[in-house]
């Protein structure tokens, strides 16, 4: 029997939490079936490798091929589940502008209309399965990414921060091919102050 090297995250939120943003049934194929083929399938594929005890961010740095697209889509899937909080009908979280990500981005985008306009349109515009990302350069300077298939943009020496899933298996039980329409909604659900952390540490 091969040694479990990764496992499948928890969420730190119940599967219906993110209703009517992301459905009950979406988490349970997305997180529950996707996330877990991709964690039996780098299971199987570092051992006896190089890889077999990197961290993941370093797999993701570091290889090529099958071992990067499964070890992406774990890290990938990862920062994505973790930054959402259960929406609240009153949607009464105001944002906190005084968080460290919230000033860095409107340093860096002008307001904070206009960096969510942007992702959004980067989003939309990414051709085929991918993802698009908010991430931050060594110095703290933000940067808006497109990223195909697995990408990740730790593979350019940036730290991820917040991002959006562009695959259909995110979006289409719920949103059937209304990309666009899954991407405004997900704003709903962000936890800022998971992503600052991110941010700050």
């Amino acid at each position: 029997m091969l040694p479990l090297l990764f496992t499948l995250i928890s969420l730190p939120y119940a599967p219906n939490a993110l209703e009517p943003v992301i459905s009950q049934e979406t988490i349970e194929y997305h997180h529950g079936k996707h996330l877990q083929t991709y964690v039996d399938n780098l299971n199987k594929l570092v051992v006896g490798t190089e890889f077999e005890s990197m961290p993941l961010e370093e797999i993701v740095a570091k290889s090529q091929g099958g071992i990067f697209n499964n070890a992406g889509q774990i890290l990938n899937h990862n920062l994505y589940f973790l930054q959402f909080k259960p929406y609240t009908i009153d949607q009464s979280s105001i944002i906190n502008d005084q968080l460290p990500i919230i000033k860095a981005i409107v340093r860096d985008f002008g307001s904070f209309e206009a960096f969510k306009a942007e992702l959004e349109q980067k989003g939309t515009t990414l051709f085929g399965s991918g993802w698009v990302w908010l991430a931050a350069d060594k110095d703290g300077k933000l940067v808006i990414t497109q990223e195909p298939n697995a990408g990740n943009p730790v593979t350019k020496g940036l730290k991820p921060l917040l991002t959006m899933d562009v695959w259909e298996h995110a979006y289409y039980i719920d949103y059937r091919n209304r990309r666009a329409a899954h991407l405004q909604s997900l704003w709903q659900i962000i936890n800022w102050d998971e992503i600052n952390r991110r941010y700050t540490e």
